[in-house]
C-alpha cells in the first residue's frame, strides 16, 4: 500500500502541475490580473470557481474571497482588479466549461491531503523509527526504490546512500569519474542544511541511521519510535560536530540507552496488567453466584422419573419368531 500511495503521490502532483498551469492560462484570457494578486495554484483554481465571470464580482462577494485569500487587503484588491480588468468577455458556455475544470483540480487537491494524511498514518504502523529519522515521503520512496521494507532491511548503508541514483552509478562506473554521493535521501533536510564539503560526510552517516532504522521497524515486535527520535538525535549531533567541532555520542550507548527505556516501560505495563487482573479476580470473588446449574439437574431427574418406561424393541421380535416356529410345526404334524 506503502508503495502505490506514493507512486500515486507523484503522479498526482504532476497532474496538479500541469492542471493548474491550464486553469491560469485558461482563466487568464477572462481576469488576467488576478495572477499577479494570488500566487498559489489551488488558491487560484479556489477564486477562479468563486469569481466565475468578473462582471458579478462585487461588495457582496467580499467576504467570500477573504476566507479564500485569507487576508482582506488581497480581497480589496481582487475586486478592484475586476472593476478595471483589460481580460475579454467570455460566453456563458465557455465559462462553465472553465468553472467545470476548476471544480475538477480542486477536487484532485483535495483529495492529494487525504492521501498523504494516509500515507502518514500507515508510515506511522509500518516504519515508525525511519519516518521519524527522514520523513514521511522520503521513507516511503526508500522502500519503493527497494522493493519493500525487509528488502530495504536486507540493502548496506552504502546501498541505501545512492539508491535512485543508479544511472549517475553507472555512468561513473563506465566513464571512470567520481560516483555519486547521494540518491534520494539527497531530499533529507539534513542534506540541505550541511555545507558542501560535507554533503558527502553527511549523507554517508545518515544512510548509515537509515539502514539500521528500517532493519529496526523491519524486526521488531511491537512498533514504537523510540529509536528513530534518537537516531535522529545523533544526525542533528553529527551536523553540530562538523560545524562547532563537539564530539557527538557513541551508537552503542544510545541505543543501549534507548532498549533499557523500552524494557522499564514494558516492565510497568506489565505489573499494570498484573494489577488489574487481580482487580478483576477479587470482584469476581466478592460477588456471589447462584445455584442455577443445580436447580436445573434436579428438574431434569425429576421429568426422568415421572415419564413411563418405553416397551422394548426385542421381546417383540423375540415374540414373533416363537409365532413362526410353531406355525411351522404345527404344518410338519
Amino acid at each position: 500500500m506503502i508503495i502505490q500511495s506514493i507512486a500515486l503521490l507523484d503522479q498526482l502532483d504532476k497532474d496538479l502541475n500541469t492542471f493548474a498551469m491550464r486553469v491560469r492560462e485558461w482563466y487568464g484570457w477572462h481576469f488576467p490580473e488576478l495572477k499577479e494578486i494570488v500566487k498559489d495554484n489551488y488558491l487560484y483554481a479556489r477564486c477562479a470557481a468563486f469569481i466565475k465571470d468578473k462582471s458579478t464580482l462585487t461588495e457582496d462577494k467580499l467576504a467570500g474571497l477573504e476566507e479564500i485569500v485569507g487576508e482582506e487587503a488581497d480581497a480589496k484588491l481582487i475586486l478592484k482588479a475586476a472593476k478595471s480588468s483589460m481580460g475579454m468577455d467570455t460566453s456563458p458556455q465557455d465559462m462553465l466549461n472553465i468553472h467545470i475544470f476548476t471544480e475538477r483540480m480542486i477536487s484532485l487537491a483535495q483529495y492529494r491531503k487525504e492521501l498523504y494524511a494516509y500515507l502518514e498514518e500507515k508510515m506511522a504502523v509500518v516504519a515508525p523509527n525511519l519516518s521519524t529519522l527522514i520523513g514521511e515521503v522520503v521513507a516511503a520512496r526508500l522502500i519503493q526504490k527497494a522493493g519493500s521494507l525487509t528488502s530495504l532491511a536486507k540493502c548496506p548503508a552504502s546501498t541505501v546512500q545512492i539508491l535512485g541514483a543508479e544511472k549517475a552509478l553507472f555512468r561513473a562506473l563506465k566513464t571512470k569519474g567520481n560516483t555519486p554521493k547521494y540518491g534520494i535521501i539527497y531530499h533529507s533536510s539534513f542534506i540541505g542544511r550541511a555545507s558542501a564539503k560535507n554533503k558527502g560526510r553527511i549523507s554517508r552517516y545518515l544512510a548509515n541511521k537509515c539502514s539500521i532504522a528500517s532493519r529496526v521497524d523491519s524486526f521488531i515486535d511491537e512498533p514504537t519510535n523510540a529509536y528513530g527520535l534518537q537516531l535522529r538525535e545523533q544526525v542533528e549531533e553529527r551536523l553540530a560536530f562538523y560545524d562547532t567541532g563537539v564530539a557527538p555520542r557513541k551508537n552503542v550507548d544510545v541505543m543501549e540507552n534507548v532498549a533499557a527505556n523500552l524494557r522499564k516501560l514494558a516492565d510497568a505495563n506489565s505489573e499494570s496488567d498484573k494489577k488489574s487482573k487481580k482487580r478483576k479476580a477479587t470482584t469476581e470473588e466478592s460477588t456471589p453466584q447462584e445455584p442455577v446449574a443445580e436447580t436445573t439437574t434436579k428438574d431434569k431427574k425429576k421429568s426422568k422419573k415421572n415419564k413411563e418406561p418405553e416397551p422394548e424393541p426385542e421381546e417383540v421380535v423375540i415374540q414373533t419368531e416363537d409365532k413362526k416356529k410353531k406355525k411351522k410345526k404345527d404344518k410338519s404334524g
